[in-house]
């Protein structure tokens, strides 16, 4: 069973069907009207229309306007005028000097369809159509010296006019959604270029970082500590495997099956969270910055996009620290509340990170918490140092 829900009646048939339609049905009520039934009075016909005259502009006139049906949308003014011949021809059987109302409709149908879907020039070209033939209608009546027929005159121009704002509005519509989409659709795009752009810095610069730091420290007891040289070899070498874990996990995620296919599965890690802060802050402390860790509240579950966010967070400090305080250690302080969860990175290095936050580092750790409607700062500390604060809300019941 498909999910696609059935389209609306109205959208189920095209412009075209529609006019056809209409054109059927005010002939169906012309003939009706029109033709002389068994015991009825005087034929209302024009004098000299016999039976076959009236079927043969009637026939004429359903084929006028069933060839402007399928003219209508490639060539949309013959189409118009078309319609306007075939309501023409079929006002000769009934009298001379009036236009069937009926048959009109359609020509009003196919007006706002027109407008609906043509560009503005058209529509407008159109409705003027209209218009000029309600005048030269007028102006016909006058030269005959017959009265003006205000009152259908003015019934027809007023429905030329609702089919024309109608046939705007709905085009109006369409273009206003479709500029919504396009615009959504370039604000998603964005959004996921910026999520992707803070996952990579996150990771790599703080791997990088660590790497960084192990190595200089290889190259310089490397001849005397040989021990200890092979020791921070390890550890470029665990940092590297995991940034590259990391980036296989990215691109997998990033990566989409073609229609028809089956999805690319690989092997992934789990995505890090606040479990992982104790590896995080070893890592760093075996780099030369040691890392104090206190939580403070109940450690639980939080939603994985908190408990993500929280350690991108950390890390990021955590990285600036290395990068920028020229800090021997930092601390960092986790509380875990019922309804918060608060994180706060200290350092007291001689060191300044950027806090005017134009760094790429502090414009994704304060995307990343307004992202999740919480509160974010970094600043310089009076007595020394550098503090990273955030506060990510949690929901209610998770537990």
């Amino acid at each position: 069973m498909s999910a696609t829900p059935p389209l609306p009646l109205l959208k189920r048939l095209s412009p075209e069907a529609w006019t056809a339609l209409t054109w059927c049905a005010a002939t169906a009520y012309s003939i009706l009207v029109h033709v002389r039934l068994p015991g009825g009075g005087q034929d209302p016909m024009s004098p000299g229309s016999g039976p076959l005259r009236y079927t043969l502009v009637i026939a004429a006139a359903t084929a006028m306007a069933l060839l402007a049906c399928a003219l209508m949308r490639h060539r949309p003014l013959s189409a118009l005028a078309l319609l306007l011949g075939g309501s023409v021809a079929a006002s000769t059987t009934v009298s001379v000097l009036d236009i069937p109302l009926a048959q009109f409709v359609a020509f009003d149908v196919a007006l706002g369809c027109i407008t609906a879907t043509q560009p503005r020039r058209t529509g407008r070209t159109a409705a003027g159509w209209a218009l000029g033939m309600m005048s030269c209608y007028l102006l016909t009546r006058l030269l005959l010296g017959a009265s003006l027929g205000a009152s259908a005159v003015l019934v027809m121009v007023l429905a030329s006019v609702v089919a024309w704002l109608i046939g705007r509005s709905v085009r109006e519509d369409r273009q206003h959604a479709q500029a919504l989409r396009t615009q959504l659709t370039a604000q998603a795009v964005t959004e996921e270029r910026l999520r992707i752009a803070r996952e990579l810095h996150d990771m790599v610069a703080h791997s990088i970082g660590i790497i960084a730091l192990q190595a200089g420290a290889a190259s310089r007891v490397i001849d005397t500590q040989p021990t200890t040289a092979r020791a921070a070899l390890q550890a470029i070498e665990a940092a590297g495997r995991e940034t590259l874990s990391g980036l296989r996990r990215m691109l997998g995620a990033l990566r989409q099956a073609q229609p028809g296919q089956q999805a690319e599965t690989v092997p992934l890690d789990p995505a890090p969270g606040l479990a992982d802060i104790d590896r995080l802050a070893e890592r760093t402390t075996k780099a030369g910055v040691r890392v104090d860790v206190r939580w403070r509240g109940q450690r639980r579950q939080l939603p994985p996009e908190i408990d993500m966010s929280a350690y991108r967070i950390i890390q990021e400090a955590v990285t600036n620290v290395v990068r920028h305080a020229a800090a021997g250690s930092c601390q960092v302080s986790i509380d875990c509340q019922d309804n918060e969860l608060s994180i706060e990175v200290l350092d007291s290095g001689p060191g300044r990170s950027n806090s005017s936050g134009s760094g790429y580092g502090l414009i994704g750790m304060r995307e990343r918490v307004g992202l999740l409607h919480g509160d974010f700062r970094a600043e310089p500390r009076p007595e020394g140092g550098f503090r990273v604060a955030a506060r990510l809300p949690v929901p209610s019941g998770i537990s």
